[in-house]
């Protein structure tokens, strides 16, 4: 293929390049949602919230070893493969991408639901590239992707899971087994909606915050209506109510901009880090918002003028 003369259109032209930056961008992602502060219950730079077990830069410790297996969900997604063939391909690297985490981490699961997440959209985001698609065309790529996934590793396994032991089940499968929660399968074979159809635009409504202030305000958003797994695994339903109406009536009265909402959120975290109440589903939805909203300005930037040249492959 021709390469460029300019340096400058060439500098990024190349496939691996463009999986590299996609795949920094997701951890850009990552660690803007731990470093949101104060966010209830949750690992920030000023607490460990409800968690004995890490701090701020376990976290740090763990993204970093995530940056290869989400290149190659990336680099998976630069091909002629089906989207379920894609997702075939990147469910493997996710889990050697898992194993990498929790050596680094001393077995600690920092981001086992934020990479499932971010590999699935890192995917979604190649592929999107490749075909000369548009960031609007990633939701049904991802649907595309993940068609049938609750009915073939929650639904139709169900009996399976009544008579295996419940220790030998992850907690998504826990969670389906004893409430049909779909958990993180459901929530991205239908597309995302929390992200796509509502946290997304929330986020860059509050470009006006400080980068903070933003993240803690779309936290709290996505809180208002998140069916929180992690809540709901250690807590249950009437927790997660509690904490889905605390976070809508902080919003209702102005969030972070206000000094009254900014004390509700103080309290919220204090009191959530006592009773060990972690919303941890609602911190992945930000990281996939925060990424998201990077990948468009990529796609629809920069990218868009590149797809106008021919990619510079690698043999």
């Amino acid at each position: 293929m021709t390469e460029h003369t300019n340096p400058g259109e060439s500098l990024y032209n190349s496939v691996n390049d463009q999986c590299i930056h996609i795949a920094g961008l997701a951890i850009q992602a990552m660690l803007y949602e731990v470093s949101c502060t104060p966010s209830p219950g949750l690992v920030s730079r000023a607490s460990s919230g409800a968690h004995l077990d890490m701090n701020y830069f376990t976290f740090i410790d763990s993204a970093v070893t995530l940056i290869n297996p989400l290149i190659h969900c990336v680099e998976a997604g630069f091909s002629l493969s089906t989207p379920q063939e894609i997702f075939k391909q990147i469910r493997q690297v996710g889990r050697l991408g898992e194993q990498q985490m929790l050596r680094k981490t001393s077995g600690i699961n920092t981001h086992k639901g934020m990479l499932f997440l971010l590999g699935v959209c890192c995917a979604a985001g190649g592929k999107a590239l490749f075909s000369g698609a548009r960031f609007s065309s990633l939701q049904s790529i991802i649907k595309a992707m993940t068609s049938g996934l609750v009915e073939r590793e929650l639904s139709s396994r169900y009996i399976e899971f009544k008579n295996t032991d419940e220790f030998s089940l992850t907690h998504g499968e826990r969670l389906f087994l004893h409430h049909k929660v779909e958990g993180i399968r459901g929530e991205v074979q239908r597309g995302l909606p929390m992200v796509f159809d509502f946290s997304l635009e929330f986020y860059k409504g509050n470009q006006d915050l400080s980068k903070n202030q933003r993240l803690v305000q779309t936290l709290l958003a996505i809180m208002q209506f998140c069916e929180d797994s992690t809540i709901l695994y250690r807590h249950g339903f009437e927790t997660l109510g509690e904490v889905q109406e605390r976070a809508k009536q902080i919003i209702s009265i102005g969030g972070v901009e206000t000094s009254q909402g900014i004390k509700a959120i103080e309290e919220m975290d204090e009191d959530f880090s006592k009773r060990k109440i972690s919303p941890g589903g609602s911190a992945d939805l930000l990281g996939v918002t925060v990424f998201l909203d990077l990948l468009e300005d990529y796609m629809e930037g920069s990218a868009s003028h590149l797809l106008g040249h021919a990619f510079v492959v690698p043999n």
